[in-house]
C-alpha cells in the first residue's frame, strides 16, 4: 500500500486497531452469557452482556443508557460516584451537526474499563454557576461507526473490543487499575473523507499533533494514553487517592471471595451469598442508573435554583417599579 502526502494531511500506515492483523486475531464475535439465564437477564437489564472468553462485560446496542445521551456534567460527577477515569472528548462538526466522540479509561468502582461513545448535539443549556454547554444525544442507528480498541495495562493486553456501535465498552470485574496505567489503542472507520477530516481536525483541536495519529483511507488510529484535554474539576489528587483506596478494597474483597471459583456464575453466587452488599455493587458495574440519577439531581437542583433566582429578580423589579 502506498502512503502519500496530500494538501491537507500526511497519510501514515495504521499501526493499531482493526487494521492490525495481530489485533484482528483477537477480535472474534464474543461468546455470550454466564451460563445462568437468570443472571444473564439481570446483567442485560443493567445494559450489558458477559463475554466468558475474555471475562469482560460490554454494553449492548440498545441499553437504557442510550436514552441518557452525554453532557460534560457526567464527567464531573464520575469521581464523586467512585469512578476515577480519564476523559478525552473530541468535538467536531460534520453534515450540519455538532458531534462529540468521547474516549474514557480507568477504574469504575469494582471494574477496570474503557469506552468509546458517539454523540450528536441536541441543544445548548445553561445552569448559572454550575454548567453551560451542549447536551448530546446518543448516535442513531444510521450514525453507528465500525470501531475497535485494545485496552492495555502497563503494556499488557487486558482485552479487546470491536463492533459497529455507538457505545463500545469493556469492563473487567475485580481488576484494579490507576488510569495512568492504562492505554487504549483505538481505530475508527468513518464513512467518507469529509467525516474523517472533520474528526482529525477535532483531534488536533484536542491537542494531538500529526505524529500522534495515523490514517489510511477513512480509517483513523491513535493511542489514548495521557489525556490531552482538560480533565474534570472533580479529579483532584487528594480525593482520587481516597476514592481509589476504596475501589482497591472492593477489588481485593472480590478477589478474596471469588478466588476459588473459575466461572462467573459460581463467582456471582459466592458474592451474593458471602457479601450481599458487594453483590449489589457488582450489579452497578460501569456507568449505572445511580450515576445518571445523580446527574438528574444536579440538573433538578440547578433548575430549581435558576427558577428561584429568576423569580426573585422578577419580584425585585416589580417592587422597584412600584416604588
Amino acid at each position: 500500500m502506498l502512503f502519500h502526502k496530500s494538501n491537507a494531511f500526511i497519510r501514515y500506515p495504521i499501526q493499531t486497531g482493526i487494521s492490525n492483523p495481530e489485533i484482528m486475531e483477537r477480535l472474534a464475535v464474543p461468546a455470550q452469557g454466564t451460563g445462568d439465564p437468570d443472571l444473564d437477564q439481570v446483567i442485560e437489564n443493567a445494559g450489558y452482556r458477559y463475554d466468558p472468553g475474555q471475562d469482560i462485560f460490554y454494553a449492548t446496542l440498545n441499553p437504557w443508557q442510550r436514552n441518557a445521551g452525554y453532557c460534560r456534567i457526567y464527567d464531573e460527577v464520575s469521581a464523586p460516584t467512585g469512578m476515577i477515569i480519564d476523559c478525552e472528548p473530541v468535538y467536531f462538526e460534520y453534515d450540519g451537526k455538532k458531534w462529540m466522540i468521547g474516549f474514557w479509561k480507568g477504574q469504575y468502582d469494582l471494574v477496570t474499563g474503557g469506552e468509546i461513545g458517539i454523540y450528536t448535539g441536541a441543544f445548548h443549556f445553561t445552569l448559572p454557576g454550575i454548567f453551560s454547554g451542549m447536551f448530546y444525544k446518543s448516535a442513531d442507528n444510521d450514525e453507528l461507526l465500525p470501531m475497535s480498541f485494545v485496552l492495555r495495562k502497563n503494556g499488557s493486553v487486558l482485552f479487546t473490543r470491536s463492533e459497529k456501535h455507538w457505545w463500545l465498552t469493556g469492563f473487567k470485574l475485580g481488576e484494579f487499575s490507576d488510569p495512568s496505567e492504562l492505554t487504549m489503542d483505538i481505530d475508527l472507520a468513518f464513512p467518507n473523507t469529509a467525516m474523517r477530516d472533520a474528526f482529525l481536525n477535532g483531534l488536533r483541536d484536542a491537542g494531538y499533533n500529526d505524529q500522534e495519529f495515523y490514517f489510511s483511507g477513512n480509517n483513523v488510529s491513535f493511542t489514548f494514553a495521557k489525556p490531552h484535554t482538560v480533565q474534570p474539576r472533580t479529579r483532584k489528587p487528594s480525593t482520587d487517592r481516597l476514592i481509589q483506596a476504596k475501589n482497591k478494597l472492593l477489588c481485593d474483597k472480590y478477589q478474596e471471595i471469588t478466588g476459588p471459583y473459575r466461572t462467573m456464575q459460581d463467582k456471582m453466587k459466592a458474592i451474593e451469598s458471602l457479601a450481599p452488599q458487594l453483590y449489589q455493587t457488582v450489579l452497578r458495574l460501569g456507568k449505572s442508573k445511580e450515576f445518571y440519577e445523580l446527574w438528574m439531581k444536579v440538573l433538578i437542583l440547578g433548575l430549581v435554583g435558576l427558577f428561584g433566582y429568576r423569580r426573585s429578580r422578577e419580584l425585585f423589579e416589580h417592587q422597584r417599579i412600584s416604588e
